[in-house]
């Protein structure tokens, strides 16, 4: 799988359409979670996707400190269901760790994880901090990974 990152004006509007696409597929329909998907912060964030036969089927958004967080974070983490078994998952996350080291010269990074996905984002380092709270109706912890 080919990941490639870019700033949301790079974005080509076949891209920027899929993005939504599998976002919407995933969070709102598969999730049966209503919430404001494109919620104006596409702009500042670098985008981070995974491309198999012309198709996006892995993606993230990091942003740089103080845009999202206090620190360096990532968000939006999804793959497409079908493509789950692959471990996408990891790839795309190993992408944006490294994508924010180099876009952003940071190695302290903050997520907010939806709970059932703790031991994933563990697996890649990050530490839970703090309560579980809700947000946008699914339980969600803060995670943070430092070096």
């Amino acid at each position: 799988m080919n990941f490639i990152t870019k700033t949301f004006q790079e974005l080509n509007t076949t891209e920027l359409y899929q993005i939504l696409q599998i976002r919407s597929k995933v969070f709102v329909v598969e999730q049966d979670c209503v919430y404001q998907d494109v919620d104006g912060k596409d702009q500042k964030a670098i985008h981070v996707f995974g491309v198999k036969n012309d198709k996006i089927v892995a993606y993230t958004r990091i942003f740089k400190p103080g845009d999202y967080f206090e620190n360096a974070s990532i968000g939006r983490v999804v793959v497409e269901e079908k493509e789950r078994k692959f471990g996408y998952g990891h790839d795309v996350m190993k992408a944006s760790i490294k994508a924010i080291q180099e876009h952003y010269n940071q190695i302290n990074i903050t997520i907010s994880a939806q709970v059932y996905l703790q031991k994933f984002y563990e697996s890649h380092g990050f530490i839970k901090v703090g309560e579980e709270y809700l947000e946008d109706g699914i339980p969600h912890i803060r995670m943070d990974k430092s070096k």
